[in-house]
């Protein structure tokens, strides 16, 4: 179904934006006219993707390199050579000509409390703390890591860590202490920075146990903590390093490919991938990303609805890379009301808030009408994690004003940014993500590996990015790497999710490969399905499964968790059978429409399609899935005796 743009750029957004600055400079160095053309800038940028990079470089002033070297002086997948001989701190570029008096941090409670902090005092307390763990022996190379939710102290830490040339990690209190030891543990920090208590919709949760049993693991290292909880023995509290005058920031330069954090994966089976960044790819896709693709700088205040352990956290912080000012909610987004979150983008008079399309679903089926909040500061609202329905889509902007750009991307973990997006160049269209984002060399392949356009084939990367892995932690000779992101086509970034090129150069996402609906030779994306399925009022969420069977079998069972109140009778089965029938395809009604206690996710919120499928197929539960990596590993089990259930 074809759908009408929800936004079209103006012509201040083709002529005064931070993408038509930087197309102007490039212009000038490159000697091509991109006439406000979005799709020929972007052709340059994957075209000449050293000089794209070198471009982003200069245009944001980072520190003098030699123009005689090559920006990407070995061009390999993996083992890019950017940048040789430059040395950067990514906190050097965070603190560049800041205003000192203006709030560069806001953090936020669920009761809307909040505690500004200037940029001023914001460099203070990192120089503070990056005292302090230099006294304690932390220098290039070491690991500091966080045991932390969505506060100001967790960006101060790593700020701190940063700033010496430390690597950092992080996970979320909401983690349990075996996946938090599964992920920190592997580093061997010289640090831990921790809270003991938190508060998550209205209730506080005393973590103490399992910061006890974090600090077993990790074994002899120095503690500081964090907030009002129980104290930790021997922990150095924060007021205390913080407080009073604090030595001069002097951050570290570092070689571009320098370790900057390690990010974890979900881990769903076996042990976490350590992914590490470096400071220099971190800081070209950083500023690229907000100032050319959000168009965000000084002034702007970004409020996403992330914690700690996803990368959504990352790019939050990133904001202040380009002076914007960092909004850390710490809590659930819909307490105490489904529209909490809305509610403190009006309070905190946000650029940008961002959020999942869950929480949207969420919204809607409560019945939250955003034409009663004053969002009037609002430009964009930021949506990923999984796939947003046109419908869903749709019902936003009906709610929005219309200059509000409804900014879908996607990307991940791996490259610490977004592969696809938005663009102040390009309208945006219901249910498909409107443009590749300047530098990305995307593509669609067929299994033999052609590139294919207007139909179904893999998302693929066919030139370097800066801000892929410099490697992942424990695997000095590459190979969980390069199996990671290689092994299908040599040479090639293989992502792992079903997309289509469309003639417009839009992209619809169909969800992960490995979890593709193939039946009787027609495949289609999980997604489309459960966006179907869950933009009915009734249902709350929806996971499909299609999976293979002895003798050519194949059986496509659908997983329903209906709203609170609401039956999944014979009636409402029947409704969803019509729904996939006619808005999806009559190949793919599914065989079996069953109620499970929950849908199953990953601590970042990802449904876990793969495992469970494998589950379905008789695989043990413990060997296909980490339950610490699980929000209610319980429910695994029910999976499992369907599973025996469907075999015997």
């Amino acid at each position: 179904m074809e759908f009408a743009p929800t936004w079209q750029p103006s012509e201040h957004d083709r002529t005064n934006s931070g993408l038509a600055a930087f197309a102007r400079f490039a212009e000038a160095r490159s000697g091509r006219s991109f006439g406000g053309d979005y799709h020929a800038l972007w052709q340059w940028s994957v075209e000449d993707v050293g000089d794209f990079w070198g471009a982003v470089w200069d245009h944001f002033g980072l520190p003098e390199r030699d123009p005689a070297r090559p920006v990407l002086a070995e061009e390999r997948m993996p083992g890019a050579v950017w940048f040789p001989g430059t040395r950067l701190n990514y906190v050097d570029q965070v603190f560049r000509h800041r205003p000192a008096d203006e709030v560069a941090v806001v953090a936020l409670d669920e009761t809307g409390a909040a505690t500004e902090t200037t940029w001023r005092d914001l460099e203070r307390q990192v120089a503070a703390v990056a005292a302090a763990l230099r006294d304690a022996g932390v220098g290039p190379g070491d690991r500091v890591v966080g045991y932390l939710g969505n506060r100001a102290e967790t960006l101060i830490a790593f700020l701190a860590t940063a700033s010496l040339g430390a690597v950092w990690a992080v996970c979320g209190l909401d983690y349990a202490p075996a996946a938090a030891i599964a992920r920190l543990g592997q580093l061997q920090p010289k640090a831990l920075i921790t809270a003991t208590a938190y508060t998550y919709a209205g209730k506080r949760i005393d973590a103490s146990p399992a910061v006890t049993e974090l600090l077993a693991a990790l074994g002899d290292v120095v503690v500081f903590q964090v907030g009002d909880g129980k104290p930790v023995s021997g922990a150095r509290a924060w007021p205390d390093v913080v407080a009073g005058e604090a030595p001069p920031l002097e951050p570290v330069a570092v070689p571009f490919d320098h370790p900057l954090w390690v990010l974890f994966s979900s881990g769903t089976t076996g042990q976490p991938k350590g992914i590490m960044h470096g400071h220099g790819g971190v800081v070209l896709e950083s500023l690229k990303w907000n100032a050319l693709q959000f168009d965000l700088g000084p002034g702007d205040r970004v409020l996403w609805y992330t914690t700690p352990s996803w990368m959504m956290w990352n790019a939050l912080i990133s904001a202040l890379l380009v002076g914007a000012t960092v909004v850390c909610l710490d809590g659930s987004p819909g307490h105490p009301s489904p529209d909490a979150l809305w509610r403190h983008a009006e309070a905190q008079r946000v650029a940008l808030v961002g959020t999942s399309p869950a929480y949207v679903g969420a919204c809607l089926k409560a019945g939250v009408d955003l034409r009663e909040r004053d969002l009037a500061t609002v430009r964009y609202v930021g949506i990923t994690g999984s796939a947003f329905s046109p419908e869903a889509h749709i019902a936003l902007a009906a709610m929005l004003p219309d200059r509000v750009q409804i900014a879908s991307a996607s990307g991940g973990t791996d490259v610490v940014t977004a592969f696809l997006g938005t663009s102040a160049w390009v309208p945006v269209w219901p249910g498909e993500l409107s443009c590749v984002w300047l530098g990305v060399a995307l593509d669609a392949y067929d299994e033999q590996g052609r590139s294919v356009r207007g139909e179904v084939g893999e998302l693929v990367v066919t030139r370097p990015m800066p801000s892929m892995p410099v490697g992942f932690w424990d695997d000095a000779d590459g190979s969980r790497y390069r199996d990671a992101y290689f092994s299908t086509y040599p040479g090639v970034w293989r992502h792992g999710d079903w997309i289509t090129l469309t003639e417009r150069h839009s992209v619809v996402i169909h969800g992960r490969s490995d979890a593709t609906l193939n039946r009787r030779g027609i495949r289609i994306g999980s997604s489309d399905l459960c966006a179907a399925v869950e933009a009915l009022p009734e249902v709350a969420e929806a996971m499909v499964i299609g999976l293979e069977e002895p003798g050519d079998g194949y059986w496509m069972p659908l997983f329903v968790v209906p709203v609170a109140g609401v039956e999944l009778d014979d009636a409402l089965r029947e409704r969803i059978r019509q729904v996939v029938a006619e808005q999806v395809s009559p190949r793919h009604v599914p065989d079996e429409v069953l109620r499970p206690p929950a849908i199953p996710h990953t601590k970042t919120g990802k449904k876990l399609e793969i495992p469970v499928k494998r589950i379905l197929a008789g695989a043990e539960a413990a060997t296909v899935a980490d339950p610490n990596s699980v929000d209610d590993p319980a429910v695994l089990a029910w999976y499992a005796e369907i599973g025996r259930v469907r075999r015997g």
